[in-house]
């Protein structure tokens, strides 16, 4: 991702898609994902699906800035599986996405090429039938400030059309809020106008 590029490519809900060659079947799954702890329930959950299949491979991006990917071939020879799959996304220009294609083998090698087409083709077909949506990246800031000054706060929040996540009011208010990486300046240099405002970065999502 460019220094100026905020926005991001990802799916919107799961996807599956189905590949056969020479009597294997390979079923694709699509989902999006935001975090890496996840990864063993949703492997399980394919798995679960599909306790007799031979193999459960995948591939995953993550991040706005797409930087964070994994792979796993599951037992197929090195290569074949999980790196065809992160190819479809790199192909795709998708992040925060994981692909598990699940493999029932049909008694008949398929080969390296074979193989890698196969994995291919079937995270391919998972992903023609998906709503690609464009997010931005933004940033979550704390904004600590005086009841007194709620008025201009919020102001600022309506104007700018900042997402709340939280907010907690009383002598002292506090709020948390999205605000997209291209309107951060202009935000902060807003709020710092206010005196009694202490605002502070958390996360970028």
């Amino acid at each position: 991702m460019s220094l100026f590029e905020d926005t991001y490519r990802t799916i919107d809900t799961n996807y599956e898609g189905i590949f056969r060659d020479k009597g294997s079947k390979f079923i694709a799954y699509a989902f999006p994902f935001k975090s890496e702890e996840k990864l063993k329930d949703l492997v399980q959950e394919v798995k679960a699906l599909h306790p007799k299949a031979r193999h459960h491979c995948w591939a995953y991006r993550l991040t706005p800035d797409r930087n964070v990917f994994r792979l796993n071939d599951d037992g197929e020879p090195s290569g074949t599986a999980g790196r065809p799959i992160l190819n479809v996304l790199l192909s795709a220009d998708l992040t925060n996405v994981i692909v598990v294609v699940v493999r029932y083998f049909g008694g008949t090698l398929l080969g390296v090429p074979g193989l890698i087409n196969a994995y291919k083709s079937a995270a391919q077909d998972a992903l023609s039938h998906a709503e690609i949506k464009e997010c931005t990246v933004n940033d979550v800031y704390g904004l600590r400030f005086d009841y007194l000054d709620m008025n201009d706060v919020m102001r600022i929040i309506k104007e700018e059309g900042l997402e709340i996540e939280k907010q907690e009011f009383d002598n002292s208010c506090y709020l948390e809020f999205e605000v997209r990486k291209m309107q951060v300046n202009q935000v902060v240099d807003r709020f710092s106008k206010i005196d009694r405002c202490l605002l502070n970065y958390i996360r970028t999502i």
